[in-house]
């Protein structure tokens, strides 16, 4: 299906190549080239000297013919910087114009399509990261995510959206693509059937999702998503901005409203539509279990891989490796070694992660040992395994600089020597767009500005005790906001306090509810 929407986009990029000469040659502002650009997958970098481009990735599955595609791209134009994002997706940054313009062709040739990667389109859809090879899920959601993805680009050229649309599915109550808090989440269940979310979503005025429907045939999901696009261009707000995301038909319909909406919708479009997920469409995927499964039994019995960065996947004698480079941005030569080591091993492929984070999946115990060489950079600790946007000095709409801020507070905690599990894995966000996830959070913190003696000086706001695990979701409190120049300093002190306890923070924080409040307070009143 891809295929057919290459072909439909390709008559648009003269429009994305003409467009974006006018702003390099200072025709036409910043928020026009931005309002145009998205729908490409691209923006501006701040200043206005480079793009950047966002890669669609259904289901953040990159497989091998993906991977040389992007060390191949970084080696020809000499790109210098890429990002894996908290959708799942690849960046590439600090692109000039004529290599944005190559790069967004070059990417369609090899089936990569980034239209509607930004602007007011569906966006990447979304998936638990070891879905179909993780011990415990329900099952596999996987073909179902890529299937609405590619079911989603037809509406690109076809409806208005008010703003943005983001699908996800989730196959545990890990919930890591927080299913259910985004526009529409569908939440796999132990009976083999989803529940499905709607309008919920973080940033300003955050919601949690309602859930609209109860044991959905999987065949079914496509009614879904017609239904939520249905209800999003019927009742969504185009006249205010701020208020067109689709968490806000909570408060313009209420609840009970919204239910009995999509109800109706959806009760009208399995009446007069034809979209059920046929069994061939399925048995490509069935085809790729069973070789998983003829893999591990070939070599089921090679010695048992014992690592933290490894995973026991459910195919018995096969691994997955994650990699978590610092803010989601390895070595830009991570790709071509990652290709290098792969490229022969059979139905090994990538799976991105909503933390900024990669597993490298279908490994053989031999073959884990090889992949583990080329990630040793990634130290492996629960803190280290941090989230922060792009922050902005990248971001237009930045506020604070996120991944700066992450790399000082680990080089500052770095020399405590604490223990694994001392301080959590933190999620930075430059602004109040939430990208990072800081608001359901264990720790987050929020990109601002605070009052100083010679005026407004960066800082961040501190969150603390949010959850997005399905079933115990949480919005974080904020405890107050702190100087940027203060926040390593404000983690050490939390994290020595905890190790005095010899206790993970989690432990701490159950123990001592008002403790991380009161360390907080100390940096608050300077």
């Amino acid at each position: 299906m891809v295929e057919k929407f290459v072909e439909e986009f390709r008559e648009d990029l003269q429009e994305f190549y003409d467009m974006t000469e006018k702003f390099y040659n200072k025709e036409i502002t910043v928020a026009e080239y931005k309002g145009f650009s998205g729908g490409f997958g691209s923006y501006a970098q701040r200043g206005g000297e480079h793009s950047m481009l966002r890669l669609r990735l259904p289901a953040g599955e990159v497989d091998k013919e993906k991977l040389q595609f992007i060390a191949d791209s970084i080696e020809k134009h000499q790109i210098n910087m890429a990002h894996f994002t908290t959708c799942q997706t690849i960046q590439l940054h600090n692109l000039t114009k004529d290599t944005v313009c190559a790069l967004i062709a070059e990417a369609m040739e090899h089936g990569i399509i980034t239209r509607g990667g930004g602007g007011d389109f569906p966006r990447n859809v979304m998936c638990s990261p070891l879905s179909g090879v993780e011990e415990g899920e329900y099952f596999d959601v996987t073909p179902y995510a890529k299937i609405a993805g590619d079911y989603l680009l037809g509406f690109i050229k076809k409806v208005k959206l008010p703003r943005k649309l983001k699908v996800c599915f989730s196959s545990n109550k890990e919930n890591e693509t927080h299913a259910t808090f985004r526009d529409l989440g569908f939440v796999a269940k132990e009976n083999g059937k989803f529940d499905v979310y709607a309008a919920g979503g973080l940033g300003i005025k955050p919601k949690f999702g309602v859930c609209v429907v109860e044991n959905l045939e999987p065949s079914k999901i496509l009614y879904v998503v017609k239904t939520m696009v249905d209800v999003f261009t019927a009742h969504g707000n185009y006249t205010q901005r701020a208020a067109s995301r689709t968490r806000f038909l909570q408060d313009t319909l209420g609840v009970e409203g919204l239910q009995r909406i999509f109800k109706k919708t959806l009760e009208e479009n399995l009446k007069k539509e034809d979209l059920d997920i046929q069994t061939e469409i399925l048995f490509a995927y069935e085809s790729e279990r069973k070789r998983l499964e003829d893999k591990g039994k070939k070599v089921e019995k090679e010695q048992e891989v014992v690592n933290t960065k490894v995973v026991n996947q459910k195919q018995k004698g096969l691994y997955a490796v994650h990699y978590h480079p610092v803010s989601g941005v390895p070595e830009i030569t991570f790709f071509r070694k990652l290709y290098e080591v792969i490229k022969d091993m059979e139905e090994v492929k990538l799976r991105l992660t909503p933390e900024q984070g990669v597993y490298v999946v279908n490994l053989s115990a031999q073959e884990v040992d090889k992949v583990l060489s080329i990630t040793k950079d990634d130290q492996g600790t629960e803190f280290e395994r941090s989230t922060a946007c792009i922050g902005a000095d990248i971001c237009q709409v930045g506020i604070g600089k996120s991944r700066i801020m992450l790399e000082q507070i680990l080089q500052r905690v770095k020399s405590e020597n604490f223990a694994n599990g001392v301080l959590p894995a933190i999620h930075i966000s430059g602004c109040p767009s939430s990208c990072s996830a800081h608001q359901t959070a264990v720790i987050g913190l929020r990109g601002g500005k605070k009052p100083g003696q010679d005026g407004p000086k960066d800082a961040f706001a501190v969150y603390e005790n949010g959850s997005q695990k399905q079933g115990e979701e949480a919005f974080g409190e904020e405890l107050g906001v702190l100087a940027a120049e203060d926040i390593p300093d404000f983690f050490v002190e939390l994290g020595r306090a905890v190790q005095k306890e010899g206790m993970t923070y989690i432990q701490f924080r159950k123990r001592y509810p008002e403790k991380t409040k009161e360390i907080a307070q100390l940096f608050l009143d300077k």
